[in-house]
């Protein structure tokens, strides 16, 4: 469809696509289909300029969109992107009081993301002239449309000259992961694998404390740890005990997480737990596992969230057990078997 499009518009354009392997349940595929074709329409269409100019504001004359999807917690998040001439706000507030959907002094009371909202609006187009892929003002507002119907949202990015992303936030109802399964005080658990940047092997006496945050050295750096059980107790010669850790990333950052073993690899469908089910943002999901056993998904970026905000004059242990303390204040003899998704 890329190619068809920038032919008819007379552009050059490349896809690029990452996170083929987020799979999902059909029923989400088939509803967010029509969005996603409105959208890389689009781009090409709207987004990307021709070789020409894009040559005269010193960028490549191939123009460049990007697919890309993956899970965000208890999200599936798809991004369109494009390395185009970005949206001007005031030319869609311009054509928004010019076609009447809003008034000059409703427009000047706008915020800027508040305008980029208006592209969502039945029948709004910035397009110059009606072409077969654009000016006939529809398609932003099926895709704000199919969005609510699936609770889920949208957002939009720009940069003038730079490009736009839009990223639909879907709710995950329904998908399936590659996991790595553990163990944290005899409760099993999961984590993404594609969240896990590397597993290493440590003794209890390896953990030091600096300001009330646990450190451990790995290789040349140091790497600040969390507990997702209950630290060894006081007096308690422990030094020996050998541990697992999960190192996993969010940008920039990176954090070891503490588990008492490891469980192997697993293929899991995993639904989303509401609050009821769950009292605690750290859980994302859950699944079934052919033993009829219910194993909990762990919510990485709320974890390392967590981690971020806790302060040095917190109480000693305040980031650690925390998928226990949880736990334990929803049903404190609840096993994971207990626990209906």
């Amino acid at each position: 469809m890329v190619r068809d499009v920038a032919k008819q518009c007379g552009k050059e354009v490349d896809l690029v696509m990452r996170g083929q392997d987020t799979d999902l349940d059909k029923s989400l595929l088939d509803s967010i289909a029509e969005p996603l074709t409105h959208l890389v329409r689009n781009a090409v269409s709207h987004g990307i300029e021709n070789s020409a100019e894009r040559v005269r504001c010193a960028k490549p004359p191939r123009g460049t969109i990007h697919l890309t999807s993956y899970h965000h917690g208890n999200q599936v998040i798809v991004e369109i992107s494009d390395d185009g001439r970005g949206i001007d706000s005031q030319k869609i507030k311009a054509k928004a009081v010019e076609t009447g959907l809003i008034t000059e002094e409703e427009a000047d009371r706008l915020g800027e993301s508040a305008i980029l909202e208006l592209v969502f609006r039945p029948g709004f187009s910035t397009a110059e002239e009606i072409t077969e892929v654009s000016g006939r003002g529809v398609g932003m507002d099926v895709v704000k449309t199919v969005l609510h119907r699936l609770k889920g949202s949208v957002e939009i990015e720009t940069r003038t000259g730079q490009g736009t992303t839009f990223r639909l936030k879907l709710p995950l109802t329904l998908a399936i992961i590659r996991a790595l399964l553990f163990n944290v005080e005899q409760r099993l658990y999961a984590i993404p694998l594609n969240a896990v940047a590397e597993i290493a092997r440590a003794k209890e006496s390896d953990v030091h404390q600096i300001h009330n945050y646990e450190v451990l050295q790995l290789r040349d750096r140091v790497l600040p740890v969390v507990r997702l059980g209950r630290a060894p107790g006081f007096g308690i010669d422990s030094g020996g005990t050998k541990i697992f850790v999960l190192i996993v990333s969010m940008g920039e950052r990176k954090l070891g997480l503490i588990v008492d073993s490891l469980h192997g690899e697993e293929e899991l469908v995993i639904k989303a737990l509401d609050d009821q089910s769950v009292a605690t943002d750290l859980i994302s999901g859950a699944s079934i596992l052919g033993d009829g056993r219910v194993v909990l998904i762990v919510n990485v970026p709320a974890i390392v969230d967590r981690h971020s905000k806790a302060r040095p004059q917190q109480e000693e242990g305040a980031v650690s057990g925390i998928l226990l303390s949880h736990a334990d204040r929803k049903n404190a003899s609840a096993s994971p078997s207990e626990v209906r998704p």
